[in-house]
């Protein structure tokens, strides 16, 4: 007798196994099929360069429309951070990447330790030029990750993923929403996601269908790295990393970074070069304690002192220094 195979698991490469993914992603624009741009392939150069510009073009607005929610986001984030927390980015391929490049970006433009902005890709760092089979569909993967970093109440987790369904990006948000009491950011490109549903702060980008069916390296990638940008910068700002909108915590690594060291300090105090060289001398090349002994007429231990105390806000140090002196 033969047995009924309508309740067996399909045979692998049937087309049935997929059939509910295919049917989820139907539903999301960032995967929508657009007809009218069918024969792009058949188009000049130039035109095809025209329509991606304008493509692209876009984005800003898609994302100005999600600007209470990145500033809620941030705001939430700078207060994690000046407790000591850490701002970790999950995410899965494009998204992944995404958020390593703006982790490893913040060290030499915010002198932070490389422990305190963290980006997570799924698969590990192979994946950041690797594909690795699988990686983005374990949430147990994602929350084995965030074990691996101690997580703890005061850190903020950001999920990304464009899709804003991928298992890796929700698993992370859960996980640390869950488990640690982790502040938690969804970052994804379309509306009604279940990562933005997972986390405390939902951020959804809908940036529409991209110029390739699914290519969410485009238009998506891009409103990710802008949102990133602001994540990232403005929290930054907020901890008092800048002065005005000068990097006053740049790490000169470099003879490029020591040039650009030496004009921040000139453009926040109009010093001459001998004044520059000689502040710096004293602070061991840390430029906002420079700007703080030339504006302050303080000497370098007491210009780290007013900024350990302060905080390291130069604008509060500065204040402090002056009242000092007045009294």
């Amino acid at each position: 007798m033969t047995s009924s195979t309508t309740d067996a698991t399909p045979p692998p490469g049937s087309g049935d196994e997929y059939s509910e993914l295919r049917a989820q992603l139907d539903t999301l624009t960032t995967e929508a099929f657009r007809p009218e741009l069918s024969e792009i392939d058949r188009l000049p150069t130039l035109e095809i360069a025209k329509i991606m510009n304008g493509e692209d073009a876009t984005v800003p607005a898609a994302v100005a429309e999600q600007l209470p929610a990145i500033a809620a986001a941030i705001d939430g984030t700078a207060e994690r951070m000046a407790r000591g927390g850490r701002l970790i980015y999950a995410g899965a391929g494009t998204a992944g990447r995404l958020g390593v490049l703006d982790a490893s970006e913040c060290p030499p433009t915010f002198n932070t330790d490389p422990a305190e902005v963290v980006g997570l890709i799924a698969g590990g760092p192979k994946a950041m030029v690797t594909a690795v089979e699988g990686a983005e569909d374990s949430k147990e993967l994602a929350a084995d990750d965030l074990d691996g970093l101690g997580l703890t109440a005061d850190d903020v987790v950001v999920g990304v993923s464009a899709s804003g369904r991928t298992p890796y990006a929700i698993g992370a948000v859960e996980h640390a929403r869950a488990r640690y009491g982790a502040l938690t950011i969804g970052l994804s490109c379309n509306a009604d996601s279940g990562l933005a549903a997972a986390a405390d702060h939902g951020i959804e980008v809908v940036v529409g269908p991209e110029l390739l069916t699914g290519s969410t390296r485009l238009k998506a990638g891009t409103a990710q790295k802008l949102v990133l940008n602001m994540l990232s910068t403005i929290t930054m700002i907020r901890l008092g990393k800048t002065y005005g909108n000068l990097m006053v915590d740049v790490r000169a690594s470099n003879e490029k970074l020591r040039a650009r060291s030496r004009r921040i300090v000139a453009l926040a105090t109009g010093a001459s070069d001998e004044e520059i060289e000689t502040a710096l001398a004293a602070t061991d090349g840390e430029v906002k304690n420079a700007i703080l002994t030339i504006l302050g007429g303080v000497d370098g231990p007491t210009a780290a002192d007013l900024l350990a105390t302060s905080d390291g806000h130069l604008r509060a140090a500065l204040e402090s220094a002056r009242t000092t002196r007045t009294t």
